[in-house]
């Protein structure tokens, strides 16, 4: 088994290969802040371990949109309450997911703990436009690293409207880690 990103992974079955989209959730993109944290924490739960797969439906890319079960545990809802994915509204059909997605949000668990998470579907159409920094904001000022902060709200300021994304070198959302702990 392998996981591609934190809501699909393949699995080997019989050895024919199947890529599986996790049903009802939807994560950060790789390159989006929390893409990472989310893709770890699938791989922490189902890497090597036997899983059931409850298929729903194939997607317009040919992969197998399912739930998955390990367990007994439903690892969708799982990645939803630990604040890694938000729930795919567009194509929700278990409603009590939201109460998770709104338990994370409330505790400010996972990517709940970010000022400003951007859900994946508006990242995809261009959320995550590169910007220049400065250029589209008049605030943003000539500072461009770390040692140049004087807050983490700066830092957070620097990163998401500015577009300095050298101050989050790990790509977890969080800028400047010396100063926002």
């Amino acid at each position: 088994m392998g996981v591609t990103d934190g809501d699909t992974l393949k699995l080997l079955v019989d050895n024919q290969q199947y890529k599986i989209r996790l049903a009802e959730i939807d994560t950060p993109e790789k390159g989006q802040p929390w893409g990472k944290n989310a893709t770890k924490a699938l791989s922490e739960k189902v890497f090597r371990e036997e899983v059931r797969i409850g298929v729903i439906d194939t997607d317009r890319y040919g992969r197998l949109i399912g739930r998955i079960w390990l367990d007994g545990r439903d690892i969708n809802r799982e990645l939803v309450a630990e604040g890694h994915a938000w729930v795919y509204r567009r194509y929700m059909t278990d409603h009590s997911l939201l109460e998770d997605e709104e338990s994370a949000r409330s505790n400010q668990i996972g990517l709940w703990s970010l000022d400003n998470p951007i859900p994946p579907w508006d990242w995809r159409r261009g959320g995550r436009a590169i910007v220049m920094p400065g250029s589209l904001n008049p605030d943003c000022g000539a500072k461009r690293y770390c040692r140049e902060m004087r807050s983490c709200e700066e830092a957070m300021f620097y990163l998401t409207e500015c577009g300095l994304s050298r101050l989050d070198g790990d790509s977890d959302g969080v800028p400047c880690e010396s100063i926002c702990r």
